[in-house]
């Protein structure tokens, strides 16, 4: 598995993550979208961990420069 995300990619999936936990766990989402997004922002953790998209792949797209 080649890394596919940049730094900087990473670093809003992270961001990203923890405004879909802060949703989902003070309330504001609840529900099925409420449990969508906790789920997300979980695969966008993993993948910001790995460095790795899998979904980036399918399309051929990385955001590290060569």
């Amino acid at each position: 598995m080649k890394p596919n995300l940049s730094n900087l990619d990473r670093t809003i999936r992270v961001v990203v993550a923890a405004l879909f936990a802060y949703l989902y766990f003070a309330g504001i989402v609840t529900g099925v979208v409420g449990i969508v997004l906790a789920v997300l922002a979980v695969v966008f953790v993993l993948t910001a961990i790995v460095g790795y998209c899998p979904l980036y792949t399918l399309f051929k797209f990385s955001s590290i420069r060569s």
